[in-house]
């Protein structure tokens, strides 16, 4: 985030020196504050310092709510959501352990706002110091759709295991607890510290169907045009809105044609309105928004909103939902007596109801929301293009970096076969081909002239095969071949994730002999770890193990390097049970 500040610094000297009078449009957008939450080190020590969530979630959400009412940023009348007892731990329930490791987490966190905070107050001084600050427009929204509960009950440090559905207990977690926060780890807090953060409302990000998954916090600031400084503004608005405001405080208008491409129009509508300190009671300008993520929906209308209740915890990454989303039942609110949708009226207004669910069918058809999808394990999954999509033969030669994941071949629940043909010096190291890293992936390299296939399981568990013996120089062929026993993908069509992460058993051979064999238990589903890269050659991310450090470039020379992809295929009598199994689950729990 440093880099970041510093490269729009930069930018705004750059457009200045060239013209001083060239207006300039910076769009910074930080990644806190969604996991993994990495601040400098001062910064978790700075917000430990000051203690501030030592009394826990639950304590912290009243003195929240308290704050926010002092400073008549949520309308006194606000009623504090109720805490989720069946959802949810209090914190007069933990263990002092939790506690130790939730409150570092809350800290983490915290350091990464505080962090975030900073660096946007350097880019915004550096206007200031540039003369600039009077006329510059400047909108600065602080959220990330309502907090992520991606982090499990009691978080983890690694998000890429828990988007995965695995959590890791608090015992485990505590061996981090000194280097949590720092890049040994990928940290997320623990979802009663999100539900806190999202006070006065109920829910998390996830949730588009109520406030805590998808309001954000918003300050304007334009001295030249707002004199209402400090002003409170209670308009409903959306983020399409931003757009249309800034073309109206710009002059501008939008384009219908752009390199030829006809424009759709912007469906949002211009807050500039709400500048002037007349309007600050005015009716809002934006009447109806339709809200929807993985099947949970809700529709706004005029001071009301019909909300879906929520089927699935976000937090249940892996859980499968069988029902229609068109069949969830509705909550109703209204939010001109009830800003943060305490009070279930769907009882009350049968007919209001009806009609904001009519009109939710509307909207989502004029913006192509249909059809409704529950599902969360298989879009993880779905195919999307990408140049390795439906292929199973792959072959390179020399040194290929920087693949993304999405246009890598996966090897996950699937059998592959790796095969390199090197031509070796004395002495020789380096990678031959890896995808992911520190959190999750593999890496097939020569380590002190000695073949090694690496599998790390989510940096819980690191498989090794070995070569005994040193290659000698010249030619060789190395492979690795590994057996997958589980059903594969085709499972998850059936709300079902029996076949993905199963064990398997790899091979590794150096000039047609078996050098190593070894079994594993469990493997990577569904996805690698997104944020590293498809390497061949080289290693461009964080190592997969402490063998090596990047870039680890193979010394050899990497002549051809084959992949072959053998993906399970269901057979009729698999399809059948899972169908029953499906049925089943749909069916509900046996209450004889």
């Amino acid at each position: 985030m440093t880099a970041q500040a510093d490269d729009a610094i930069q930018y705004l000297d750059r457009i200045t020196a060239i013209d001083n009078d060239q207006p300039f449009f910076v769009y910074y957008v930080p990644g806190a504050v969604h996991a993994p939450h990495h601040p400098k080190p001062e910064w978790v020590k700075k917000i430990s310092d000051m203690h501030l969530f030592d009394k826990g979630w639950n304590e912290l959400r009243d003195t929240i709510f308290a704050n926010q009412k002092r400073l008549g940023v949520i309308p006194q009348d606000a009623k504090l959501t109720p805490w989720p007892h069946n959802l949810l731990k209090g914190w007069d329930q933990l263990a002092p352990d939790e506690k130790k490791l939730f409150i570092r987490q809350a800290d983490v966190f915290a350091a990464y706002w505080a962090y975030s905070d900073h660096e946007i107050g350097r880019v915004i001084q550096h206007i200031e110091d540039m003369g600039k600050l009077d006329n510059t427009l400047i909108i600065y929204i602080a959220g990330d759709n309502g907090n992520s509960a991606e982090g499990s009950l009691v978080g983890t440090p690694n998000e890429v295991a828990s988007l995965l559905g695995i959590d890791v207990p608090v015992a485990e977690q505590m061996k981090f607890y000194d280097v949590w926060g720092s890049d040994l780890t990928y940290p997320h807090m623990a979802v009663a510290w999100t539900w806190a953060f999202d006070t006065p409302f109920s829910w998390t990000k996830q949730i588009a169907s109520h406030w805590g998954g998808v309001r954000q916090g918003m300050a304007i600031s334009w001295p030249k045009v707002i004199k209402d400084k400090g002003g409170i503004r209670n308009q409903f608005h959306h983020f399409i809105d931003i757009v249309p405001t800034i073309l109206e405080a710009a002059g501008i208008r939008q384009p219908q044609v752009v390199d030829g491409i006809p424009q759709e129009p912007i469906e949002g509508v211009s807050m500039m309105y709400t500048f002037d300190a007349k309007n600050a009671n005015a009716s809002s300008t934006h009447h109806t928004q339709y809200f929807e993520m993985m099947g949970d929906h809700a529709l706004y209308h005029d001071g009301w909103i019909a909300s879906t209740k929520v089927i699935r915890p976000p937090w249940d990454v892996a859980g499968a939902v069988s029902l229609d989303p068109a069949g969830f039942p509705y909550e109703l609110y209204d939010l001109s007596k009830d800003w943060t949708q305490y009070n279930d009226v769907a009882a009350k207004y049968p007919d209001k109801l009806k009609e904001l669910e009519k009109l939710f069918w509307v909207e989502a058809n004029k913006f192509r929301v249909l059809p409704l999808d529950a599902s969360v394990a298989t879009r993880v999954v779905a195919p999307r293009p990408n140049f390795a999509a439906g292929r199973t033969q792959f072959t390179w030669s020399g040194e290929i970096t920087g693949t993304p994941n999405g246009d890598a071949p996966s090897i996950l629940d699937s059998s592959f076969r790796f095969t390199a043909d090197v031509e070796v010096p004395q002495g020789v190291e380096g990678m031959i081909v890896t995808q992911g890293g520190r959190f999750g992936g593999y890496g097939f390299y020569l380590l002190k002239g000695k073949p090694v296939f690496l599998y790390n399981f989510l940096d819980f568990q690191r498989m090794r095969w070995e070569g005994p013996d040193t290659l000698a120089p010249g030619r060789h062929t190395l492979e690795f071949d590994f057996k997958y026993d589980g059903l594969g993908l085709g499972t998850l069509a059936y709300n079902n994730v029996s076949g993905v992460g199963c064990g398997g058993t790899g091979v590794l051979k150096v000039d047609g002999k078996e050098v190593a064999r070894q079994r594993i238990e469990h493997t990577i589903p569904r996805i690698m770890q997104w944020d590293e890269n498809f390497d061949i050659g080289a290693d461009t991310g964080t190592p997969v193990s402490n063998d090596y450090q990047v870039p680890f470039r193979f010394t050899g020379k990497l002549n051809k390097l084959t992949l072959t992809i053998d993906r399970p295929k269901l057979t009729p009598e698999d399809e059948r049970q899972l169908m029953n199994s499906a049925s089943r689950a749909a069916d509900g729990p046996d209450r004889r």
